[in-house]
C-alpha cells in the first residue's frame, strides 16, 4: 500500500466486514468527520507506508540503519508524556461497582461530555480502522477488538502490540462479542492548516465503559492512553469481562522455567511499577541448569482449561517497555529484543544517530539530542531520556521468548508470585499457607515509599495485585472473584502454590541485603523446589520461609547475618503493619470478603 494510496480510500469498507463493525464505523466516521478512512490489514506494506508518511510530517525519525534497523524515534508533545489517571474513569451504571480505587462517571453523563468533544475531532484527518486480537488467533482465551484512532502512530503502535489486521477482522462473525475503542487525539485540522509532529489535546479523557464493553479516549497520543489494546482492554475492560466469564485478567508477567532435572513450570507473577517486573520476566538464570524464558512481561489472562488446571496466556504480541534503567547489566536480552524494528518514544539521540537513555550503559554520551529536541551534555544538569520513555517492539524478536508463548490452549500455571519494593519487614520470600491465604498476599501488596517528595518516606504506597490503578470494578469484588476462582481450581485437585517475594529489602546501613537481578534465579529455584515437592519448610505468622540452608546461595556475596535479616520477623512491626490493613480494608466497606478479614485475624493470632 502506497502512501497515495493511504489518502485516497474514502469509505470503502472490505468484503466480508460484519454488520456490527460496519456500522459502528459508520457511526463513529459521523461523529468524527474524517477526511479519508483506512481499514488496516497488518501487512508489512502498510507498516512500510505509514512509517514513510510519519517520517515525512516529523512524527518519526529513522535511525542510523547500522546500529539500528528499520527503527524509528519519536517525541512526544512534553505535555503528553504517560498514563493519566486523574483522567481515567469507570463508568458503570453503579458506582459500587467501580468501587473506591478508581474515579467514576455516570455514564450518561460521560456521555454527554465525550460527545461534543469527538464531534469533528478527526476532520483533516484519517480515520483508522484497526482490527485485533488480544491472544493467539483462534485462541479460546483470546478476545476480539476493533480501534478506530485517528493517530498513524498509535494504529503502526497496535500493529505491534496486538495480532492485527484481516485476519483478526475474520474472526469476528455477526454474533462475535467485540470490544469497542475509540481514539481521537483531539486536533481536528481545518482547511490548509499545517499539522504538527505530535498532535494532541490538553483536555483529556480515557473512559471506560464497562457494561457495553467500550473504550473511549481523546486528547492523548501516549502509551496506554492512546493503544487501548493494552491497560485499557487488556485489564480494565477484560477484568469485567473475566469477572462475567470465570477466567482472570491480571497485571503479570509469565516465565516458563526448565530445572535440572527437565521438569517445565510456568509462573506468573505481579509486581507493581519499579519492582524489577521486565527483569524478572527476561531473566538470565546464574544457576546451572536452570533456565528462564520469557512468555509475557506485562499481562496474563488465565482461565480454567479443559484439563480443569489453570492456564495462561500472554494477550499482547509486544513488549512496551520503560527504557530508563534498562541496561546491559540489568536486562541484556531486552537490549538484545531491541536491535531493530523498533519505535522509540521519548529517548535521547546521539550523534551518530542512534539512541541512548539513562542506565543504558556506563559510559554517558558527551552530546546529545535529548527527548525535547534539544542539545544536551552531562553537565546539562536534567534527563537526557524522559524517565517514562518507551520502546515498542516485538515479542517474538525476544531471543528467550519461549516455543509455547503462543500455545493457544494456555501454559498450565504452577506458581503464582506478589511482590512490591519494601526496605523493612516483608521477606525474601514467604510462601502462601494456601490459596486464600495467597489472596490475602495479593491484597496486601504494597511498596514503601523512598523519597519524601514522593509522601513520607516508610509510608505504604498500597498496589493490591499490582491492579490498583487497572482493576476495571470494585477492588474487593476483585479479591472475591479470586477466591471464587480458587474454588474452582480446587475441584479440579490443581491448585497453583502462592508466594510473595522482595528483593529490596535492605541493611541498617541503607545496603540492599540481596543483589537481585539474574541472583534472582536462586529465589525461584526455592519456590519452585516447593512445588516440586522437593523442600520442606518452616512456619511463621506470615507464611512459610526456607528451613536454614535451603536457599541456594553458593557463591554469593551475603553474609549470614544478612541472610538472617533477610528473614527476620519483627513482630511490632507487623502489629502495626496488621493494623495498617484493616484501615486499609475499610474503605472498601463490607464489601472485603470474609475469607479476607479471616486471614488479617489469624495474622494477628498468630503474631501474639
Amino acid at each position: 500500500m502506497s502512501i497515495a494510496e493511504l489518502t485516497s480510500i474514502d469509505f470503502i469498507t472490505p468484503d466480508g466486514v460484519p454488520e456490527s463493525v460496519t456500522s459502528w464505523v459508520t457511526e463513529i466516521a459521523a461523529l468524527t468527520m474524517p477526511d479519508h478512512i483506512v481499514w488496516c490489514d497488518g501487512s508489512q506494506a502498510e507498516v512500510d507506508a505509514f512509517t514513510h508518511m510519519m517520517v515525512a510530517s516529523g512524527t518519526l525519525t529513522r535511525l542510523n540503519a547500522e546500529y539500528r534497523p528499520y527503527s524509528f524515534l519519536a517525541r512526544s508533545d512534553p505535555k503528553d508524556v504517560a498514563r493519566v489517571e486523574s483522567r481515567t474513569f469507570i463508568c458503570s451504571e453503579d458506582p459500587d461497582d467501580a468501587g473506591p480505587t478508581n474515579n467514576w462517571c455516570d455514564p450518561a453523563e460521560m456521555r454527554s461530555t465525550l460527545d461534543p468533544l469527538f464531534l469533528g475531532s478527526m476532520r483533516g484527518r484519517t480515520m483508522y480502522v484497526v482490527p485485533f486480537s488480544m491472544g493467539p488467533l483462534g485462541s479460546p482465551l483470546s478476545r476480539l477488538g476493533v480501534q478506530v484512532t485517528d493517530s498513524p502512530y498509535v494504529a503502526c503502535s497496535m500493529g505491534i502490540m496486538t495480532r492485527m489486521g484481516s485476519q483478526a477482522l475474520s474472526l469476528i462473525g455477526e454474533d462475535t462479542k467485540w470490544v469497542r475503542a475509540i481514539h481521537s487525539v483531539g486536533a481536528p485540522l481545518q482547511a490548509g492548516q499545517a499539522d504538527v509532529p505530535w498532535p494532541s489535546n490538553d483536555t483529556k479523557y480515557i473512559s471506560h465503559f464497562p457494561e457495553t464493553r467500550e473504550i473511549w479516549s481523546f486528547g492523548s497520543a501516549y502509551g496506554g492512553n492512546a493503544i487501548l489494546a493494552k491497560k485499557a482492554f487488556a485489564l480494565r475492560i477484560a477484568s469485567v469481562m473475566a469477572r462475567e466469564e470465570g477466567w482472570l485478567a491480571e497485571h503479570m508477567l509469565i516465565i516458563k522455567i526448565t530445572n535440572p532435572r527437565g521438569r517445565v513450570f510456568h509462573v506468573a507473577a505481579a509486581f507493581p511499577s519499579a519492582c524489577g517486573k521486565t527483569n524478572l520476566a527476561m531473566l538470565q538464570s546464574t544457576i546451572p541448569g536452570w533456565t528462564v524464558e520469557t512468555i509475557g512481561d506485562d499481562i496474563a489472562w488465565m482461565g480454567r482449561g479443559t484439563d480443569g488446571r489453570l492456564r495462561a496466556i500472554n494477550p499482547e504480541a509486544g513488549f512496551f517497555g520503560v527504557a530508563p534503567g534498562t541496561g546491559w547489566k540489568s536486562n541484556p536480552t531486552a537490549m538484545n529484543t531491541i536491535w531493530g524494528n523498533t519505535i522509540f518514544t521519548n529517548v535521547a539521540l546521539r550523534d551518530d544517530g542512534d539512541i541512548w537513555w539513562e542506565g543504558m550503559s556506563d559510559a554517558v554520551p558527551r552530546h546529545l539530542i535529548d527527548w525535547e529536541g534539544k542539545d544536551w551534555t552531562p553537565e546539562s544538569g536534567r534527563p537526557a531520556a524522559h524517565p517514562n520513555s518507551r520502546f515498542t517492539v516485538a515479542a517474538k524478536q525476544c531471543p528467550s521468548i519461549s516455543d509455547d508463548w503462543e500455545d493457544p490452549k494456555g501454559v498450565v500455571i504452577d506458581a503464582i508470585i506478589f511482590g512490591g519494593r519494601r526496605a523493612t519487614n516483608v521477606p525474601l520470600v514467604v510462601e502462601a499457607r494456601d490459596w486464600e491465604h495467597g489472596v490475602y498476599m495479593g491484597a496486601t501488596i504494597s511498596s514503601e515509599r523512598t523519597a519524601a517528595a514522593e509522601g513520607t518516606v516508610g509510608e505504604l504506597r498500597r498496589d493490591p495485585f499490582a491492579m490498583m490503578p487497572f482493576v476495571g470494578y470494585n477492588m474487593a469484588d476483585h479479591w472475591a472473584h479470586w477466591l471464587k476462582i480458587g474454588a474452582g481450581l480446587r475441584t479440579s485437585g490443581s491448585v497453583p502454590r502462592i508466594f510473595q517475594v522482595n528483593w529490596f529489602r535492605k541493611g541498617s546501613d541503607g545496603s540492599f541485603l540481596w543483589p537481585g537481578f539474574g541472583e534472582n534465579s536462586r529465589v525461584l529455584e526455592w519456590i519452585l523446589e516447593r512445588v516440586d515437592g522437593q523442600v520442606a519448610a518452616k512456619d511463621s505468622p506470615i507464611g512459610l520461609l526456607p528451613l536454614e540452608g535451603a536457599l541456594n546461595v553458593d557463591g554469593l556475596d551475603v553474609s549470614e547475618d544478612d541472610l538472617a535479616e533477610l528473614f527476620a520477623i519483627d513482630k511490632d512491626q507487623w502489629r502495626g503493619e496488621a493494623d495498617s490493613t484493616e484501615e486499609f480494608f475499610a474503605t472498601f466497606g463490607e464489601r472485603v470478603p470474609a475469607a479476607v478479614h479471616k486471614q488479617l485475624a489469624l495474622l494477628r493470632e498468630k503474631l501474639g
